[in-house]
């Protein structure tokens, strides 16, 4: 049995400098090293103690509330969140997307443009799309940071920009109550799942830079999920437990297939 050793695995890219505010009442402020690349390189993480803020100072849109449960009526309020096409940079309103009477669509929220967790579960996706577009099924793939950053991703991947979106302000993550934080991102029990995937993780990222990350430092700290509609109707909801712990597709199209598509 082949034997996977860490130093053969691509790197989660960390950018220079981000802080962010633990929500406790003795506080830390985070530092994220810089990685020039995903490969042979490490990265280490300073924790330095600052003073204590009140609560409403550090309350973050961030924080998750309860995951979405289908038919809770999600949709309404996430059709009105604008979100930004790769392909032109112009913002669109999620509605928009797919057809909200019978239009079935899945809505996958990667971490951000420069995970190359996110670069595997693009391919992915990429390589699922005939079976979507086969059950009638809208492909929508979101990321935090901004158009140009998606772009990269989108040429280098590569990826169809036509089915990509940005979302620099995490709005649709904050809605749909999506992990955020340290513990979640690095140190997660579920991120060990991606070690079981080194040979789909180096393939997607052969041509990875870290200049896709987002310019807003803290969004690396951001986790994904994978939601199906119907319309407006919410029929799966899936919030990523850690960086890497992507929902099982197969589950996803089972959804899609099982659901009559006007």
């Amino acid at each position: 049995m082949a034997v996977t050793t860490a130093a053969s695995l691509p790197r989660l890219s960390l950018p220079p400098a981000a802080t962010r505010s633990t929500g406790t009442s003795s506080r830390f402020r985070l530092k994220l090293a810089s990685v020039p690349s995903c490969r042979g390189h490490s990265f280490s993480l300073r924790l330095h103690r600052s003073p204590v803020v009140p609560a409403a100072a550090a309350s973050s849109p961030s924080v998750p509330t309860s995951s979405p449960e289908p038919g809770s009526g999600i949709g309404d309020a996430l059709g009105g969140v604008a979100i930004f096409s790769a392909a032109t940079g112009e913002p669109v309103l999620i509605r928009d997307l797919w057809d909200q009477n019978e239009g079935m669509a899945v809505v996958a929220l990667l971490r951000h443009f420069g995970c190359p967790c996110c670069w595997e579960l693009a391919l992915t996706l990429k390589e699922t799309k005939e079976r979507f577009d086969a059950a009638g099924v809208k492909l929508i793939a979101v990321g935090v940071g901004t158009p140009d950053k998606a772009r990269i991703l989108a040429e280098r991947l590569p990826f169809p920009l036509d089915y990509l979106y940005a979302d620099p302000e995490r709005k649709a993550y904050d809605l749909l109550g999506l992990y955020f934080g340290l513990g979640r991102t690095f140190f997660n029990p579920a991120s060990v799942k991606v070690f079981s995937r080194f040979d789909s993780l180096k393939e997607a990222t052969k041509n990875y830079t870290i200049e896709a990350t987002p310019d807003d430092r803290p969004s690396v700290l951001q986790q994904g999920g994978m939601f199906v509609f119907k319309g407006k109707e919410l029929l799966y909801a899936r919030k990523d437990e850690g960086t890497g712990d992507h929902a099982p597709l197969d589950d996803v199209l089972n959804i899609c297939c099982k659901v009559p598509v006007a």
